[in-house]
């Protein structure tokens, strides 16, 4: 049966990838990005409805939710693919670090909000994370924002670290009523990923050599995400879990903390006014 399936950050890279070839295996997407033009191109070239929101503005998130509400009935697969390493520490116009709101907080709100389609849906709930949550990553629920010692990859990792508790207390509190979650490293991807920070991995991602040599492309990693996506829950993956290379990993001890993930996941509603179950 035809999935329909919503892809964020599907103007580029990893998500523009899965896109392609989730809509190859005859699959309904819908495309959100950032970029008019280049999400309209992608789209397009797809024959897919598409709709633009940035995550570093809430209410165009509020405003995404509620129009694919609308015109969905039913949505098989979210795909939480939006993110990215940032610059020198900056506020949102919502008032929080712009890490830890584009990768964390924004799709933690348009899940929440999505919720009663979801659920009505038994979906598939995917979050692109990361290995940098291991090497970088740390929660502190008194400074989640990196108020104190700020750094581009501390503030990502720990962003990323929050995409595993999520998906992990998402999979706690949902999977009786039919939510299936999972959160995957999809590798260092070729793409236009860090383009917006002046940190080191820029010159990672950007610099043609050493991108040959450090990177993989967009097409070889979007197959985990589509592997993802067109798997069955408790069969082709275990729900709840954390993937790297489609088998388990453990990631941090705290990625694997029930208490951290039930208390990170009451702060970051208090912090989005938004009341859960």
């Amino acid at each position: 049966m035809k999935q329909t399936i919503v892809i964020t950050g599907a103007s580029d890279g990893i998500g523009a990838a899965a896109a392609r070839q989730l809509a190859a295996k005859g699959e309904e997407v819908v495309l959100v990005g950032r970029s008019p033009v280049k999400t309209k191109a992608v789209a397009q070239e797809l024959g897919a409805r598409y709709y633009v929101a940035d995550f570093a503005d809430l209410a165009q998130v509020r405003d995404l939710a509620g129009k694919l509400q609308a015109a969905y009935p039913r949505i098989n697969v979210l795909a939480n693919n939006a993110g990215g390493i940032m610059g020198d520490r900056a506020l949102t116009v919502d008032g929080f670090e712009k890490t830890f709101q584009v990768n964390h907080l924004a799709p933690f709100l348009l899940t929440s909000l999505l919720l009663p389609v979801l659920t009505a849906s038994n979906a598939k709930v995917i979050q692109t994370a990361s290995e940098a949550a291991k090497q970088w990553g740390h929660i502190n629920l008194d400074d989640l924002q990196y108020e104190k010692d700020y750094t581009p990859n501390k503030a990502y990792g720990t962003a990323k670290l929050a995409n595993i508790l999520f998906t992990r207390e998402l999979h706690r509190r949902y999977h009786a009523q039919g939510i299936y979650t999972v959160s995957f490293h999809p590798g260092v991807v070729g793409s236009n990923f860090a383009s917006d920070t002046t940190h080191f991995m820029r010159y990672v991602y950007h610099t043609p050599i050493i991108k040959n040599l450090m990177t993989i492309s967009p097409d070889k990693s979007a197959k985990e995400l589509v592997w993802l996506a067109e798997g069955t829950p408790g069969t082709t993956w275990k729900a709840g879990e954390y993937y790297v290379k489609r088998k388990t990993a453990p990631s941090t001890d705290q990625s694997r903390d029930p208490d951290l993930a039930r208390r990170f996941w009451d702060r970051s509603a208090d912090l989005l006014s938004i009341t859960t179950r």
